[in-house]
């Protein structure tokens, strides 16, 4: 549990780029707003229980949103130490 807790004080305490937050700003914005967007529909059912749609939210807002950044960890290439470069 330690080094959990270490690993994401290590990614919150790290310099970002301008283009790293404007990601990041750009994501969370789309998670509130679909978020906002899945309250306000709920509200506005015809239906007698107006409740939180978590299924929608999940799919429409947080898996769009965090896509892009899967794809890029697996997609990324490796970064060769200059010791281990082939000769």
């Amino acid at each position: 549990m330690k080094i959990k807790i270490e690993l994401l004080t290590d990614l919150l305490k790290r310099e970002r780029t301008q283009k790293e937050k404007i990601c990041l700003s750009a994501s969370i914005g789309w998670i509130i707003f679909i978020g906002f967007l899945t309250w306000l529909n709920a509200l506005n059912d015809i239906a007698l229980i107006k409740q939180f749609k978590w299924d929608e939210w999940f799919w429409f807002g947080i898996v769009p949103a965090t896509m892009p950044y899967f794809f890029y960890f697996i997609w990324k290439k490796k970064d060769i130490d200059k010791d281990q470069q082939p000769n």
